[in-house]
């Protein structure tokens, strides 16, 4: 099972087919905010359609594919963060992630994402992460912009949104680059 504590507040666990009632009910509470970004969210109407999402995360995480994990601060269930995209032979990955309106404003979501890029570098090795944000999407491009990411520039339709394509603000990170990790870990080798 993969758990990572964070800090006193905040730590990640992967999500099991038992959180799904209590993951669609954070998720109907915030579809409002949610669906502002999030093409998923018109898709996820029932227990069973979260259920669904769970299993396969899980599958996802069994083939070595990426992580997928329930934020959890002081607890309770707050949001969710993956590594997706997961590619061996380059070792890298793209990080995604959503939060609980009720949470927002607290440096939760970037110290959830600084766990993931550090467990990324340290214990799977890889070289690359990539964050993409809607370029309106303030609040979720802080994230990378606190955690000291790069800028690349702007993928011009990139993402679907509601019938709507819009671009995305691209960022990423190399373990050289890692403060935590330097460049021992860029030659660490890839993930198993």
């Amino acid at each position: 099972m993969f758990n990572y504590r964070i800090d006193r507040e905040v730590e990640l666990k992967v999500l099991e087919t038992g959180d799904a009632e209590e993951l669609f009910l954070l998720t109907d509470a915030n579809r409002r905010c949610l669906r502002q970004w999030m093409p998923w969210i018109d898709g996820t109407q029932t227990v069973e359609d979260t259920r669904a999402f769970i299993e396969h995360a899980r599958q996802r995480w069994a083939r070595g594919e990426g992580i997928t994990a329930g934020i959890l601060a002081d607890g309770s269930l707050c949001g969710v963060i993956d590594h997706h995209g997961l590619s061996t032979l380059n070792r890298s990955a793209a990080i995604g992630y959503w939060l609980a309106e009720s949470h927002q404003g607290r440096g939760i979501m970037t110290r959830a994402c600084r766990g993931m890029v550090d467990y990324a570098f340290r214990s799977l090795g890889l070289y690359r992460i990539e964050i993409r944000a809607g370029v309106d999407n303030r609040r979720s491009r802080a994230v990378p912009e606190r955690l000291g990411f790069t800028l690349e520039g702007v993928a011009r339709g990139a993402q679907r949104l509601y019938g709507v394509y819009i671009d995305l603000a691209v960022y990423s990170m190399l373990a050289t680059e890692w403060p935590p990790c330097g460049p021992a870990v860029a030659e660490a080798g890839g993930p198993a």
